[in-house]
């Protein structure tokens, strides 16, 4: 650890000295490792919404974050360019025999349109996502790969799921330089119990597999499936820091309408935020975004999320047209570009030198 980081960190602990000598034994753990292990990250997932050493927590995750990763925040554009999926996963809306929802495509051309006006307005990233479908040969997402790193210089993240072992290799060579691919729980019963139709070793080799290749990888977990416990969530947590995924997306379970999961409880939303903070002294250089489920529960909460230690959003740039069929969960929100950007800066927080500087180009 950098001597001006370990300063910086020192005076928040000394700020709270009269303060319950459990939480500071892990943030002292933090400053001799930079990381926790299990029995510390439980002791975070277990904190109250009013317990003073959340606060500390949160507050030290919040300065990890600008201390490891930058002072500011950045803004990607997810565009879901299919709802179509191959996959009948037990809580997610879009599975195969869920007839309820109408099913889209977007054109290549609509995608890479899409991707340009992004770039235009100083997104960071675009996010290729959509569900399994066969539909778009490789050679396909070649093009639409290619297109756009050629037309926007943007970094192109995947996150359309389990593609063969040569095809990510593929899209790689195309200018792909980020994949998400979600474990979802590292639990491989609990795994099982609610994907029918998923192979659990292969997820996890091909993930492995992305690392080889060069990607920025990202995964992530479900919190509050039906079954797990606060072992499973930081047993997944290790699982990231110890495959050194590069990019997290965590979220709370939403039930969605015609799933078998439908009448189950949503996830909490103050265990996920716990969960970032704890995944923050992890893993201090992770890309982290609050997401859009954490927002679907409560606005507030995802804004919650940058003072827990997260420093990405997600900004929903689907034409809307096909926006409100992309139903992974009810009741799904849309994260707006530029409503984002202006909440960000009301505050406190800078979105990145990118974002800020074509808007001004804008204006």
């Amino acid at each position: 650890m950098k001597p001006q980081i370990r300063n910086e960190l020192e005076k928040i602990l000394k700020d709270y000295s009269s303060h319950s000598s459990e939480i500071k034994d892990v943030l002292n753990y933090f400053l001799e490792h930079e990381t926790l292990e299990k029995e510390h990250i439980i002791k975070i997932l277990k904190l109250k919404k009013d317990d003073k050493e959340r606060k500390i927590v949160f507050t030290f995750a919040n300065s990890v974050r600008k201390l490891y990763t930058g002072d500011y925040i950045n803004i990607k554009g997810v565009i879901e360019f299919s709802n179509y999926c191959k996959k009948n996963c037990f809580y997610c809306g879009l599975r195969a025999k869920n007839s309820s929802i109408r099913r889209y495509r977007m054109s290549p051309t609509e995608i890479i349109n899409v991707a340009k006006q992004a770039a235009d307005y100083g997104l960071d990233t675009i996010i290729l996502q959509s569900g399994e479908d066969d539909s778009y040969s490789e050679d396909d997402l070649i093009f639409i790969i290619s297109e756009i790193r050629k037309n926007t210089k943007l970094p192109v993240s995947v996150s359309i799921g389990e593609r063969s072992f040569s095809a990510y290799r593929k899209f790689r060579k195309a200018g792909a330089v980020r994949v998400l691919l979600k474990h979802e729980t590292i639990n491989k019963t609990l795994f099982r119990k609610i994907h029918p139709d998923k192979n659990y070793e292969n997820r996890i080799e091909l993930l492995r597999y992305m690392n080889t290749l060069g990607y920025v990888t990202g995964s992530g977990n479900i919190i509050g499936l039906p079954g797990q416990t606060l072992d499973d969530i930081a047993d997944d947590i290790l699982f990231m820091r110890d495959e050194k995924i590069k990019m997290i997306g965590m979220g709370p379970f939403i039930p969605a309408h015609n799933t078998p999961l439908e009448k189950f409880p949503s996830g909490s939303g103050e265990l996920t935020l716990n969960a970032y903070a704890a995944t923050r002294l992890c893993i201090p250089k992770a890309q982290m975004p609050t997401t859009t489920a954490l927002g679907t529960i409560s606005e507030d909460l995802q804004y919650q999320g940058f003072f827990a230690g997260c420093n990405v959003i997600m900004v929903n740039i689907t034409p809307d047209k096909y926006r409100e069929n992309y139903n992974i969960y009810d009741n799904k929100i849309k994260v707006e570009y530029f409503y984002s950007y202006n909440k960000l800066r009301e505050l406190g927080f800078s979105p990145s030198k990118i974002t800020q500087k074509k808007l001004k180009e804008m204006l």
